[in-house]
């Protein structure tokens, strides 16, 4: 394997990785900003944060996991 290949799936990683980080502070930030204005409503938020939490770690886990399968795809 060519180390540009390995450069740019490492590149792609970061850039997944800061995607994420930023999804998931976005996320607990919008639902802390919710349950301060309405604290009746803590339960609701909450499984909805939990729901949107559990999409973008699976995006992580697609990422970490189906990337790495696509290297033989590439031509050489």
């Amino acid at each position: 394997m060519n180390g540009n290949y390995v450069g740019s799936f490492g590149l792609g990683y970061g850039i997944a990785v800061l995607g994420i980080a930023l999804g998931l502070g976005l996320i607990g930030y919008s639902a802390l900003q919710g349950m301060a204005r309405q604290p009746e409503a803590i339960g609701k938020l909450q499984t909805v944060m939990l729901i949107a939490l559990a999409f973008v770690e699976l995006t992580f886990f697609l990422t970490l996991f189906l990337a790495p399968g696509s290297i033989n795809v590439v031509p050489k």
